[in-house]
Order: C-alpha cells, then sequence, then structure tokens
C-alpha cells in the first residue's frame, strides 16, 4: 500500500505565500504523476496542479503565475509554492499521486489533505 502526507498547510494573509508538500511511502515500483487539487467548503474537489515526472506541468487557470509545483520522482515527493494567495484560495489541498504497484499495474492515491486558510 501506498500512502501520500501532505505538510505545510496553515493560516495567512492575503498576499503571502506557502510552501506544501507531499512525500509517499510504501511500496511501488514507479511514479507517473504527481499533483495537487483542492476542495473548499461546499464545493467539489478541483485540480490545482499536475506535473508529469518529465517537469510537464499543468495548472489551473486560477493559479497560473501564482503557483509552481515541482515533484522528485526519484524520492515520490510533490511540492506546491503557492504565492499571492487570496480568501479564495483557502481550502483542503489534497495529494493525488499515479503509480505503478511492483506488478506494474498503475494506481491513483490520494492524500487526507492539508488546511490552507488565508485571511486577514
Amino acid at each position: 500500500q501506498v500512502q501520500l502526507v501532505e505538510s505545510g498547510g496553515d493560516w495567512v494573509q492575503p498576499g503571502g505565500s506557502l510552501r506544501l508538500s507531499c512525500a509517499a511511502s510504501g511500496t511501488f515500483s514507479s511514479v507517473t504523476v504527481m499533483g495537487w487539487y483542492r476542495q473548499a467548503p461546499g464545493k467539489e474537489r478541483e485540480l490545482v496542479a499536475r506535473v508529469i515526472c518529465d517537469g510537464t506541468a499543468t495548472y489551473a487557470d486560477f493559479v497560473k503565475g501564482r503557483f509552481t509545483i515541482s515533484v522528485d520522482c526519484a524520492n515520490a515527493a510533490v511540492y506546491l509554492q503557492m504565492a499571492s494567495l487570496k480568501p479564495e484560495d483557502t481550502a483542503v489541498y489534497i495529494c493525488n499521486a499515479l503509480m505503478k504497484t511492483p506488478t506494474y499495474r498503475a494506481e491513483n492515491y490520494w492524500g487526507k489533505g492539508t488546511l490552507v486558510t488565508v485571511s486577514s
């Protein structure tokens, strides 16, 4: 089994910055894609950003120019540098990973999330 553990969530004032981290542990053969989703109260989960191990990244329009995703596939870790945070960025940020099991089957994993609160 694989576990994804997020860290770095906090309260921050509008305009501030945070860096989220996610590390995977467990048994797997390789990482294919890692990313971040978020879910605000009363809203559906939405993609924030995801990155393939070759470095190709995709961002939601609402974070382009403000957030940067990076990945260390060798160590199964993904990071999200967030800047110019807005109150509407308040949400639980959830790590996601598409990995290959030891038998090379593709599996999708989710973390439990880390809370980011942006308010004055």
